[in-house]
């Protein structure tokens, strides 16, 4: 339940802030909101804007990896609530993204960061993975006494 939870927050989280943006922010219009820089940005491309014009491509690897995530599970080799969380989160953020991809072809991006400009989604998918990296590291830990 605990996968599904989080990955619905973020998914919804993801996408009402990309739709407030689309709607009330212009183009490379710039703001601070809380403290934090923000800017309305379209990318049609991945991280940092590499591969522009491939955003539906990149769509379709958002749903082969959601699908590899929900088979993984299914096999039931890696439980716990550290592995659950990780792949809410990293499943959240690539179904938010990949909606942006496969609906309308690019990606909104509006938290300005010192590596470029990145989504909700994309803080997701980063808190995923460094949550998989503790996984794997206190799973190879216990295995290895």
């Amino acid at each position: 339940m605990q996968f599904y939870v989080i990955a619905i927050l973020v998914i919804v989280m993801d996408q009402v802030s990309k739709y407030l943006i689309r709607a009330y922010i212009d183009i490379d219009e710039k703001f601070t909101m809380w403290g934090i820089q923000l800017t309305h940005i379209e990318n049609s491309g991945m991280a940092g804007g590499l591969f522009q014009g491939y955003a539906r491509l990149f769509g379709v690897v958002a749903v082969l990896f959601v699908i590899g995530v929900l088979y993984l599970r299914r096999t039931g080799e890696m439980k716990g609530s550290l592995i659950n969380s990780s792949l809410g989160f990293l499943v959240g953020g690539a179904i938010g993204n990949g909606i942006d991809r496969l609906l309308l072809g690019q990606v909104t991006d509006f938290i300005i960061r010192s590596g470029g400009v990145l989504n909700l989604a994309d803080h997701a998918i980063e808190i995923g993975g460094l949550l998989l990296i503790i996984y794997v590291v206190m799973t190879w830990l216990k295995n290895k006494h």
